[in-house]
Order: structure tokens, then C-alpha cells, then sequence
């Protein structure tokens, strides 16, 4: 992202900034409020059961993201011994995508019914991209996050999906090798070599089935 402001596109810059803290905000605000309703408070009691984007940005993972393209949040505390079902840990784990797709279908219906309607705030070309660019953003969000390696959603996810015995070999194998094999693929993606391809495409192509107006 450091090329726009190199570039000279600075409203498109803040446009995505803005658009990837709003996604990752709500990504941990769902973790947050998932846990809350299973019975752990603790996020709530870190103040993390809130959508101020300060509450949730994490300053490495910024700079991450205006230097690469790419950074992180906070991860929100969670203690699995106050959750109050089987699966709640996966629950709360599957949260944080989920909010990331109601994001994403909230913009878009927006943008939808917004064009439709000749609604003002929609007449400003630079609002429509910024809906489009945030709705985009929170699926690929989503898609990377479910990713069953690393210390991503996914894993807890996989480890609720699979058998017992399959589940503590992959918990065990994704302990010593997921969080190796996700920084390659993060570097390989900063070096320039297309791994989230097929991930941009798939969250592409998943717009046109969130629109509901």
C-alpha cells in the first residue's frame, strides 16, 4: 500500500486504510460478542466488546499493513474454560468471518439499493468504490481467516470438524508446523508470488450472491 502514497494516490490510500480497520475491527468485535454469549467475558472485561476501531488496532500489524499490504489486530483474549457448550471455542473462532460476511453483505446491499434509489450519499463516485473496496476486503478477510493453518480461525474450526483421534494429530501438527507455513506463504505473497490468488477470485466471486435487495 506504501506505493499509493508514493504514488501520489493518497485519497485512495486513507479509502483503503480506513476499509481494512473498519474489517479487521469488526472481525475481532465478533469474536468479542460470540464469546460474551457463550459465557466468557473476558474480551468484555479487556474492553473488547466494543466497535472503536482503537480498542481492537494493534500498531505493528498497522505499520504492517501501510508498509505490505498486509497486518493484523489484537487477537481477542478468550479463556475456553468459562464457554458454556462443546463447539463454543469453534464458534467463536467462526465468528469473526461471520462478521466479516455480514460486513460484506451490508455494503453491498447498500450500494445496491442505494444506486437503485438515486440516494444521495451514493452520487459521490468515492463512496461507491469505498463500499465495493470494503466489501471485497472483509471477504478476503473472511476467506483468509478460515484458513485451517497457523494460529488462524480455521484451526480451531478443523479441530472441532475432525474425529477425536484425527483432531489431536492435526492440533498437534499444526502446533509444530501452521504458524511456519503461514509466514512462508505471507512472504511468498510480499515477495510477489501470487499464493492468495485463488483467494481474490473466490471473494470475488462470491459479491453478486450477497445481494438480497
Amino acid at each position: 500500500m506504501i506505493d499509493l502514497l508514493t504514488q501520489g494516490h493518497f485519497g485512495l490510500f486513507a479509502m483503503l486504510l480506513a476499509a481494512i480497520v473498519l474489517s479487521l475491527t469488526f472481525h475481532e468485535f465478533g469474536h468479542a460478542a460470540c464469546a460474551k454469549m457463550l459465557g466468557d467475558d473476558t474480551a468484555e472485561r479487556h474492553g473488547r466488546l466494543t466497535l472503536n476501531p482503537l480498542a481492537h488496532i494493534d500498531p505493528m500489524g498497522l505499520l504492517m499493513v501501510v508498509a505490505v499490504g498486509f497486518g493484523y489486530a489484537r487477537p481477542v483474549p478468550v479463556n475456553p474454560a468459562r464457554l458454556r457448550h462443546a463447539g463454543a471455542a469453534a464458534a467463536v473462532a467462526f465468528a469473526g468471518p461471520f462478521a466479516n460476511l455480514v460486513l460484506a453483505a451490508l455494503c453491498v446491499n447498500f450500494l445496491v439499493y442505494g444506486l437503485a434509489n438515486d440516494l444521495a450519499l451514493l452520487q459521490d463516485p468515492s463512496v461507491q468504490v469505498f463500499c465495493l473496496y470494503l466489501a471485497r476486503i472483509n471477504l478476503l478477510l473472511m476467506l483468509f481467516n478460515l484458513m485451517p493453518i497457523g494460529p488462524l480461525d480455521g484451526h480451531y474450526i478443523m479441530q472441532w470438524l475432525l474425529p477425536p483421534g484425527l483432531a489431536a494429530r492435526y492440533r498437534e501438527l499444526n502446533r509444530r508446523w501452521g504458524s511456519w507455513a503461514l509466514i512462508a506463504l505471507i512472504l511468498l505473497a510480499v515477495a510477489g508470488v501470487p499464493v492468495f490468488s485463488s483467494l481474490v477470485r473466490l471473494s470475488d466471486s462470491l459479491l453478486p450472491f450477497l445481494t438480497f435487495l
